[in-house]
This record gives structure tokens, sequence and C-alpha cells, in this order.
């Protein structure tokens, strides 16, 4: 983490050069107040000047991104993450080459660590408010199962048509799962919903009639 050291007339002005040196907000930076300073005879004798100890805070989603970069690292796999941002969710992106270890089997392995990178991105909060929503990819794995889940849905969409009953998918995480919902939305001889449990939920592609 980054700090600095500054001396003002007051805490105040000691907090205030740091924050300009550290080009951070107060809501961004832990304070440490090292000397309160004092004012000397008549204001001017003996005066003693504030010291401030200002340290920049870890994001939360440097934090998941240390997370994900250490696991990688236990595994041997020899790979950089990156911090993307994608809307409402931040996106770590892994680079490198033979990361099909990281992704497993219908990216069951991906998923589960994007699972833990968000409980170390929001570690110590117990609501949903405020909270970072991280995404994990490798590969452009992400992107190419979107392509792969749209094209089941249109295919799906039109057997349940044609045949006038539902079909069921297998179970999803909700990031696929609305994929597969936002695609057939507009199609207005279709419904689709989710059932069952985590991690068991599937969607349901139903015929409105």
């Amino acid at each position: 983490m980054i700090s600095v050291e500054k001396t003002g007339k007051t805490v105040d002005d000691a907090i205030l050069a740091a924050l300009i040196e550290l080009n951070a907000d107060k809501d961004d930076v832990e304070i440490e107040v090292i000397e309160e300073g004092a004012k000397g005879l008549f204001g001017l004798v003996g005066s003693r000047q504030a010291r401030v100890r200002v340290t920049v805070r870890e994001s939360r989603i440097d934090r998941a991104r240390e997370f994900v970069a250490q696991v990688i690292k236990h595994l041997g796999v020899d790979a950089d993450v990156k911090i993307e941002s994608q809307g409402e969710y931040s996106v770590l992106q892994i680079e490198g080459r033979h990361l099909g270890i990281l992704i497993g089997r219908r990216g069951e392995t991906l998923d589960a660590l994007q699972y833990l990178a968000n409980l170390a991105a929001n570690k110590g909060r117990d609501s949903d408010e405020g909270r970072v929503r991280v995404i994990l990819d490798a590969e452009g794995y992400r992107k190419r199962r979107e392509n792969t889940l749209r094209s089941l849905a249109y295919r799906l969409a039109e057997r349940v048509k044609r045949e006038k009953r539902r079909a069921v998918l297998e179970p999803m995480s909700p990031l696929e799962r609305r994929i597969i919902h936002t695609a057939l939305q507009d199609d207005e001889a279709i419904e689709t919903f989710s059932e069952g449990d985590e991690p068991f939920r599937r969607v349901v592609v139903a015929f409105k009639g």
C-alpha cells in the first residue's frame, strides 16, 4: 500500500497536503495522526506542526485481483490478471496460455473461482448495498459461452414452439441463466423462468399458447 507523511499548521492542513500528493479522496485512505501540533507562546515561539501518515486503502477489486493471482500462482499457471470495467460489474480478465485448468468443464472451475473472488472483494460486508460484483474470465471464455447459450436458447425456443411443450436446460449459474432469459425476452410465444435450488437451478423454456 502507498503512504506518505505530511506536516501542516493543523491536522486538516497536513491531511489535505497528503491527499493532494496521493491524488486520493478522504474516503479512500486511512489516516494516522502522529503529532497533533501545538501553538507556541504568542502563536510563534515553540510551536509544533501537525504530522500525519496517510495510507491509500487497497480497493476491493484490487483485493479480489490479488486473491485470484495468488490462486493462479499456487496452481503453477503462468498468467496475468487485469481489471476491466463492464457496466455494473468489474471484470478480472486472466491472460495467459493453457488456461483450461482454470476454466474447467463448462466453466465450473472458473465459476467457483469467481465465487471466491466475490467473497474476497466483499469481505466484511453483510448486506448487498455497495457490494462489488466481480466477473472472472479467462481466454475470452465468457463471451464464447454467451454466444453458445444464445444459440442454444434460440434453437430450444423454436423446438418448444414447434412441439408446444417446455424444455428444461441443464443447471447454470445465475449469470448464465440471465443470458437465456435475456435472449428470449422479446419472443411473445415463449416464457422463461427458473426452478430448483442452487447450485442445481435450471431455466425452463415454455410455450405460452
